[in-house]
């Protein structure tokens, strides 16, 4: 359900991405930046907590989100907007380009957009300007045309948030959203939602305060754009007809063209409405009677891509797929030691709540310099961890690292401060630009470090604003099934690292996979349904995955 935080933490967000491009000091601009962190981290929300008490939240900010609270906006806020061209704020949304040099584009050179920029970069207008070389001017044009790609597509955690918000804000005797969602691609373009309900449920859409504009509206389908430009089509279905609608709106495209080719061939006809024979209906009230009367198993949702799964099904040979209650633990979670928002004890509080046999904090090392991390530090948290174990004894708590893959594959520290960790993550956080063969060698390094367990969101991707590190993944895969080191699947949705194709490509040669939040925040403990998407439509089962394994079985696969 959408909370007061996430408003209220855009807001500020925008705020201080506003005072920076009004040249606002860097250390407030970064205090702006930290609080929206925390405010979006915090458990409780907002609008009835009090939001001084979220970490790093003083006066001043808690009097902007209480304003933001009573009227959608604050004072400063509106005064910054008026003052921004909208020109310059477009150009931000370039990855790689900066607010100074955004300014100096847009009053030096009236650009206005990133087609503009892309514009003035092709004709050479920009050739020999200061600050601009050609490699610079390369990296704006690669980053024009991510964004232009990415274009109206947000990452799955955004548009399952908004449906989750749509379904809850109407009233019907059955709700649910289909297509591309609900095979849990990490990347959305629109969502469409079925709902048995009355056809007065369409006014009451069209009302909704998140309704920006009305594309289509009938009695049956209603189309919307909302607030944050995504659209929402909402169906009215039969009730008797609803396996076969969520069937046949959930896609993909290419799976409904194999059933249907099927069932064509059986002298029937699939649609919407149902499995018909002439005009008797087969079955159309359940997906699983659909598949049933076609002679296949049921095909999970995130499978039905046409990869295989129709044919496997038929055999009844589709795997038992990894589920969310298979997790046993979460391998990668971070604390305020480094850059997370809640503490130690809060973290494990909540860990515990979602019934964890183990849970491992792995906080930065500190080659990450902005963590501030050192050795002493960590020993200080190894030494509280063992208190807290003591308030734990039905929940195994693992000491952990998340090192950092230098250039030349080396990690943090060395193999006699390694060992003493219960898990090592290792992760890329720099240097993304490095040539195919160097970032392949760099991984394979990281590999064959025998105290590395994980290597953590591998591509080092982010959805909309970083495209995935250049790497021959064939050659990373069989390092890792060498030498025994787990890929993860990180389920930030923003991250949804390593993506589906690859997983499926490291299980052909013999990789393990860690399915983990990444959290650093509390609510962020609940993306791990993210990554359990992405495991499904790998078609992975539990024996691929080493965190739904029993603590003993998974503690043996680290080694330790």
């Amino acid at each position: 359900m959408a909370r007061a935080n996430d408003d209220a933490a855009a807001a500020l967000s925008e705020y201080a991405e506003l005072f920076a491009l009004t040249g606002g000091d860097a250390f407030r601009v970064r205090s702006y930046q930290k609080a929206a962190k925390a405010i979006a981290g915090f458990p409780e929300d907002i609008s009835v907590a009090d939001v001084r008490d979220v970490p790093g939240v003083g006066e001043a900010i808690a009097k902007k989100m209480e304003e933001f609270l009573q009227r959608g906006s604050f004072r400063q806020l509106d005064d910054l907007r008026g003052r921004v061209p909208e020109g310059v704020r477009r150009l931000t949304r370039v990855p790689t380009l900066g607010p100074k040099t955004a300014i100096m584009l847009f009053e030096d050179y009236g650009i206005d957009s990133p087609v503009a920029l892309g514009e003035a970069i092709a004709s050479g207008r920009l050739d020999g300007v200061k600050g601009l070389g050609p490699k610079t001017l390369a990296n704006l044009l690669k980053g024009i045309e991510q964004l232009e790609q990415s274009g109206r597509r947000v990452h799955i955690g955004v548009a399952m948030s908004l449906a989750e918000q749509v379904m809850a804000s109407l009233k019907a005797e059955r709700i649910a959203y289909a297509g591309s969602l609900r095979r849990m691609k990490d990347t959305i373009g629109d969502i469409d939602i079925l709902a048995v309900a009355p056809e007065s449920i369409m006014e009451d859409f069209r009302a909704q305060p998140y309704v920006a504009d009305v594309i289509a509206a009938g009695d049956k389908k209603t189309s919307i754009r909302t607030t944050s430009g995504l659209q929402v089509d909402l169906r009215v279905v039969p009730a008797q007809s609803w396996g076969a609608a969520m069937q046949y709106f959930t896609g993909s495209k290419e799976h409904n063209v194999a059933i249907r080719e099927m069932a064509v061939k059986k002298g029937w006809k699939l649609s919407e409405y149902g499995l018909f024979e002439g005009e008797t209906v087969i079955a159309s009230e359940s997906e699983e009677e659909i598949y049933a009367a076609l002679g296949m198993q049921f095909v999970p949702p995130p499978m039905r891509e046409d990869g295989g799964e129709v044919k496997a099904a038929l055999r009844h040979e589709l795997p038992d797929l990894v589920q969310l209650p298979d997790l046993k633990g979460d391998l990668h979670t971070h604390t305020n030691l480094t850059d997370g928002i809640a503490s130690l004890a809060d973290m494990v509080a909540a860990g515990h709540a979602r019934g964890y046999l183990y849970y491992a904090i792995t906080d930065h090392a500190p080659d990450l310099a902005m963590q501030r991390m050192t050795l002493d530090k960590a020993l200080e948290q190894r030494q509280q961890v063992a208190e807290l174990q003591q308030k734990y004894p039905d929940m195994r708590l693992l000491h952990g690292t998340e090192l950092n893959i230098a250039p030349d594959g080396s990690v943090d520290w060395p193999g006699e401060i390694l060992r003493e960790f219960d898990v090592c993550v290792a992760s890329v956080h720099s240097h993304f630009g490095m040539s195919r063969d160097e970032m392949t060698r760099r991984f394979i390094a990281a590999c064959e470090n025998p105290y590395v367990d994980i290597i953590g969101h591998p591509t080092t991707r982010k959805i909309g604003k970083r495209p995935q590190v250049d790497a021959d993944w064939d050659a990373v895969f069989r390092a890792a099934g060498r030498t025994g080191t787990a890929m993860e699947i990180d389920s930030f949705p923003d991250r949804s690292d390593l993506p589906a194709d690859l997983v499926r490509l490291a299980k052909h040669h013999g990789v393990k996979f860690s399915i983990d939040s990444d959290s650093h925040a509390i609510p962020h403990l609940a993306n791990q349904r993210f990554g359990i998407g992405i495991a499904q439509r790998a078609w992975l089962t539990t024996e691929d995955v080493i965190n739904t394994w029993p603590l003993e079985r998974m503690l043996a696969f680290l080694g330790r």
